[in-house]
């Protein structure tokens, strides 16, 4: 009864509605699972989950909340990497390197479950369905990292402001926390600069403008798509990199 009980919780949990978009999860799947989610931790905002150049640094699967990756540059100025939600995997790549290349920072107060490198590999080796599944997390990551450096180098302002919000909001409906008619969202302008290769009077500005044109609007943490399709034309947003389709592996 106890399994059967951890079983349905995982089944509801963010990581298992992302990892459905790409693999039907089995029993024995989700039985694997809820061992990797079952040492949880809480983190205040503000407080590094993991910390740039540690070694043996643990992962990390967000049960609730939102964190954010960044690297920290010699002379001190930050750079925002990605934004973490429910689901998302953090510090996958400090599981197998070395040393971890980056910090992650909660931005809510976050619960999370601790992946320490031997857990993780034994799921792997007695579960390819379960590793299969965390290699398209990380593929899709990393094609998100591929779209943001267009954005940078590519996009206007506006046209990156509009893209990142659409992305955001494609990954929040994923795991159930969002529709077409927008997300609550708790980043901050000066976090959106970080991450946008902008500053936060220009965020404002952008944010302005776009709520003008009557596309999106964002108040109160709160983003609200007044015209999601007009949206989506504007800044020729195709999702097809996220892979949302469903399963392929059955």
């Amino acid at each position: 009864m106890r399994e059967l009980t951890a079983e349905l919780a995982i089944q509801d949990s963010p990581f298992a509605r992302k990892l459905a978009a790409f693999v039907r999860l089995s029993h024995h799947d989700l039985s694997v699972m809820s061992e990797l989610y079952g040492r949880r931790r809480r983190f205040a905002a503000g407080m590094d989950m993991i910390h740039q150049g540690q070694s043996d640094q643990c992962a990390y699967v967000l049960a609730s909340g939102w964190a954010y990756s960044y690297k920290i540059l010699p002379s001190g100025s930050r750079q925002i990497v990605d934004f973490q939600i429910p689901g998302d995997f953090l510090g996958l790549r400090s599981v197998l390197f070395r040393t971890s290349d980056h910090n992650v920072e909660p931005i809510t107060a976050v619960q999370a479950s601790e992946v320490k490198r031997r857990d993780l590999l034994d799921a792997f080796a007695n579960n390819p369905r379960l590793a299969t599944a965390v290699l398209w997390a990380a593929s899709r990551d990393e094609a998100m990292v591929v779209e943001h450096l267009v954005d940078l180098g590519r996009r206007s302002a506006t046209e990156r402001m509009a893209h990142f919000l659409l992305e955001l909001g494609a990954r929040l409906r994923l795991i159930g926390a969002a529709d077409k008619k927008g997300f609550d969202c708790p980043l901050s302008q000066y976090l959106l600069a970080d991450a946008l290769g902008l500053s936060a009077v220009h965020v404002n500005r952008v944010l302005r403008e776009l709520r003008e044109e009557g596309l999106v609007t964002f108040q109160k943490g709160r983003v609200t798509f007044d015209d999601y399709d007009a949206m989506i034309e504007f800044c020729s947003f195709d999702r097809g990199y996220l892979d949302h389709d469903g399963p392929l592996l059955t």
